[in-house]
């Protein structure tokens, strides 16, 4: 039997909460990655380590948000509390190393397009990860055509989103590459899900795995803890907030100066280079 398939069943209050999630993971971390670049390359690796996982938390906040106004006519719908977590462990590692990528190596040719191509994957891998987490009293099918439509979403805005973070132009730069990556998101996430088929059983068997209410809103108090915390990180950082210079400061070494001084010749030696100086009165002689 055919189940009919409802992605918004609270209306739009789901898909727009879960896009403004989007956009305060990617904000987050973008920002974050923005600043790794004015950074020592001490402080680099911490700077994206914590970039990452506010991406990697708001998408995964956004992913289950969108899930709770997921409902399928004729069988309710559980969740495999290991499968979910998969999903996020997933999601942090694959995004993480395309920002890795991109904050080490730049926002230009190979490394853009590497660095994007894993994040947007880091994306897709999310959302597919978390709809095999469900179980319910059915079959789920997806059309081909559609998932790679929301994979190829994922990538090209996640590039996108990169590129305009790594540009270090100010806050106004950074909005507009959160909200790329809020449409890169939430796009993946609905692009998906009009992808998906069910064929329900009709059978009494009860779905394993525990509820959306009782699973998925304890376990999103944590991601949404973290994007706290970790946009008191960027507020009181001045430089996230004001934006910095496009090249990382000189690097400390014990013993060479951070700035080596202009080598300028001394004037006597100047004075000696030009060769010997006439003195010629000024009071015309008389022949």
């Amino acid at each position: 039997m055919q189940g009919t398939v409802d992605g918004f069943s609270y209306g739009l209050v789901t898909p727009l909460v879960a896009f403004l999630m989007a956009c305060l993971g990617g904000a987050l971390g973008l920002r974050c990655t923005t600043r790794s670049r004015t950074a020592r390359r001490s402080w680099r690796a911490g700077w994206l380590a914590l970039g990452s996982v506010a991406i990697g938390s708001g998408i995964w906040t956004m992913h289950f948000i969108g899930m709770m106004g997921f409902t399928i006519k004729g069988t309710p719908i559980h969740y495999d509390r290991a499968m979910t977590f998969a999903g996020l462990a997933v999601g942090i590692v694959m995004v993480g190393t395309g920002i890795f990528i991109v904050g080490y190596r730049g926002t230009s040719g190979t490394a853009l397009f590497t660095g994007g191509t894993i994040t947007g994957l880091g994306i897709a891998s999310m959302h597919y990860l978390g709809m095999a987490g469900m179980s319910l009293d059915g079959r789920l099918e997806y059309n081909t055509v559609l998932v790679a439509t929301s994979v190829a979403i994922a990538m090209a805005a996640a590039t996108a989103a990169l590129w305009a973070a790594g540009q270090v132009r100010g806050v106004l730069w950074s909005v507009g590459a959160s909200l790329v990556m809020g449409v890169a998101v939430t796009g993946t996430h609905y692009t998906g899900m009009a992808s998906l088929d069910v064929h329900v059983h009709g059978t009494a068997t009860p779905a394993a795995g525990e509820s959306a209410g009782s699973l998925l809103g304890p376990l999103m108090a944590g991601p949404l803890a973290f994007l706290v915390l970790a946009g008191i990180v960027v507020i009181f950082d001045p430089l996230i907030v004001a934006g910095g210079p496009g090249t990382p400061p000189t690097e400390y070494k014990p013993g060479v100066p951070a700035h080596p001084p202009a080598h300028h010749r001394p004037a006597r030696s100047r004075l000696r280079l030009r060769g010997p100086v006439e003195h010629r009165s000024r009071t015309p002689q008389r022949r």
